[in-house]
């Protein structure tokens, strides 16, 4: 996860968090998992396991490196965050078809990202995070864009969310809401799923497909080539999650 000022990694058994503070220094901060979403094997379950791993981790991430700058602490992004779900839900209770209304909920649904990457460092951490991983995993230097980036999982999120809260305004209206709650589970499992079947198929013209929105997202707004500062942060990041998954963590 790129940060305002750095960069988050996650490793299966630890975190690890490097940033660059207003001064120039360099801090990092790393510390085994308490929740290990690695662990939870059930389809339906892991996906959103991982999501709340990842949102569990950013208070104990703020807690150990109080500077660190968290995308949503922007009060631009944050105001974004309300009006988004404002207007998606207006959009939801307006006389648009379904299929039109679930393009425009989709649409709302990215400004928030959208926000927060503009302006700021954090498209360029983004990019630094992208190629210190990308190029240890591939033993040689990566471009900014990444095939595992969150940003893919956008296709398979739209297609799924969409079919899930169609299905659900067919429920009963006393199950209604419920079913609405089910089906955003659901999507969120299955997005996971898919994306995990594009990473190890990649060449398969469908996983091609899906990627593609996710790609270009990177490439034309959630990316910018870091600088060498940038990359120093992201690869302090990398190298103290690696030692600590390296030492064998246990419980």
């Amino acid at each position: 996860m790129a940060l305002g000022n750095g960069v988050l990694v996650h490793g299966p058994k630890a975190w690890a968090c490097a940033i660059r503070t207003e001064d120039g220094e360099l801090k990092v901060a790393a510390q085994p998992k308490r929740f290990r979403a690695a662990g939870v094997r059930n389809p339906i379950l892991r996906g959103p396991a991982r999501l709340a791993e990842a949102f569990a981790l950013l208070p104990i991430v703020k807690r150990a490196l109080p500077e660190a700058e968290l995308p949503m602490q922007r009060p631009r992004v944050l105001a974004s965050m309300v009006i988004s779900a404002a207007a998606a839900s207006g959009a939801r209770r307006s006389a648009l078809r379904p299929v039109a209304r679930e393009l425009v909920t989709a649409v709302l649904s990215l400004a928030p990202a959208a926000f927060a990457l503009r302006g700021g460092e954090l498209a360029s951490y983004h990019g630094a995070e992208h190629i210190s991983i990308g190029s240890y995993e591939h033993g040689e230097a990566r471009p900014k864009e990444h095939e595992r980036c969150g940003s893919h999982l956008v296709g398979p999120m739209l297609l799924t969310s969409a079919a899930g809260n169609l299905a659900a305004e067919k429920a009963p209206e006393r199950l209604r809401s419920l079913a609405r709650v089910a089906s955003t589970l659901g999507a969120v499992a299955a997005s996971v799923e898919i994306f995990g079947w594009m990473t190890r198929n990649p060449k398969h013209p469908l996983a091609r497909a899906l990627a593609k929105p996710g790609h270009d997202l990177q490439h034309r707004l959630g990316t910018r080539e870091p600088t060498p500062d940038q990359l120093e942060v992201a690869e302090a990041a990398l190298a103290a999650c690696l030692q600590l998954e390296s030492a064998g963590l246990e419980e």
